[in-house]
């Protein structure tokens, strides 16, 4: 008999100290008992510091990557792996089942949503191809009898962070990054208010939540602040699109714009927990929670819309300071 709720590994952990804080607190505040454990490519990962023990591992790409997961995984007793940058989920999907075969659960979405999200063009073709209002990508026809007009945004096909995305305002700039940024794909140039929205599902797919957060600002790709909106007909839009994803399963954030006709208007799918999801955490929405209970075996029946509205947050640098090098066994009642 286990002595323990649940064990966490969170993977490519990094900076990602807000979420893991989340997680903590909902141990607390449930009486749960259980470890949470961070793997990262670096020892001084500031998330280090926040769980009970921490790991070293190599590079996704690395052939060894998944062995040294398996590996954490048998001796911490891990029950579930979150893992947490988009390099990584399609790797992991497609090894889904090395990890049930140790008794481990992965909080991944399918193989085949993975691929979709993990490639800009795919993205824009499931968009299209299920009537969902997207940029245009242009092709090379497109851009040689120039059927497009200025400004447009170029960006890398498999890109994440927004890393690489550009606007280009003329035909010198477009020749310019055409050839700079590595696999291009060049699309419409929108304009509206900027949302991201973090959706909650369970392992069939079925809807917890939607909690839709307008952007303010961003800095490196991620949201330094931002507020969150019940407007029903973003969550509605964001509904529709996610019972169209195959496989959908934990937490799903969707990148959109509410223009000034209001046509909602999607660019990206990012299967796992974006950087802004304490803020949806904080308006209520436990995501930390519902991500223990599915573990445990739960599904969702209920959807629930009971978070706080116009709750705004506001992101700063803080530090850790420490003499030691932040990986050795920080074993606490968490």
């Amino acid at each position: 008999m286990k002595e323990y709720d649940i064990n966490i590994l969170f993977t490519s952990s990094g900076r990602r100290v807000s979420l893991i804080k989340k997680f903590r607190e909902t141990y607390l505040e449930k009486n749960l008992k259980g470890r949470i454990i961070t793997a990262d490519l670096k020892h001084n990962a500031p998330s280090a510091f926040y769980s009970n023990k921490h790991y070293l591992v190599p590079r996704v790409t690395d052939d060894n990557y998944l062995a040294e997961l398996l590996n954490i995984c048998e001796i911490e007793e891990i029950d579930l792996v979150i893992p947490l940058i988009d390099t990584e989920l399609v790797l992991l999907a497609n090894n889904k089942d090395l990890f049930e075969q140790i008794g481990v659960k992965l909080l991944i979405s399918s193989k085949k949503l993975n691929e979709i999200a993990n490639d800009k063009l795919e993205t824009y073709k499931f968009f299209s191809k299920n009537g969902i209002a997207t940029p245009k990508v242009f092709s090379e026809e497109d851009l040689t009898i120039e059927n497009f007009k200025f400004p447009l945004l170029i960006k890398p096909r498999h890109g994440s962070s927004s890393k690489g995305v550009i606007k280009i305002n003329n035909k010198r700039e477009l020749d310019f990054f055409k050839d700079y940024i590595p696999n291009p794909i060049i699309q419409e140039f929108i304009m509206g208010i900027e949302y991201t929205v973090d959706v909650m599902t369970d392992f069939n797919g079925n809807i917890k939540t939607i909690v839709p957060r307008q952007r303010i600002e961003t800095r490196a790709g991620e949201v330094s602040k931002g507020i969150t909106k019940k407007d029903i007909e973003i969550i509605n839009a964001v509904e529709s699109v996610v019972t169209k994803l195959p496989g959908a399963a934990g937490c799903i954030t969707l990148q959109c714009f509410k223009k000034e006709d209001g046509t909602i208007t999607f660019i990206e799918i990012n299967p796992r927990f974006g950087g802004g999801i304490p803020l949806s955490i904080e308006a209520g929405a436990n995501f930390p929670l519902w991500t223990i209970e599915l573990c445990l075996g739960a599904t969702f029946n209920k959807y629930e819309l009971d978070w706080k509205e116009n709750l705004i947050m506001l992101r700063f640098d803080d530090a850790v300071f420490s003499e030691s090098i932040g990986y050795e066994d920080k074993s606490v009642n968490i």
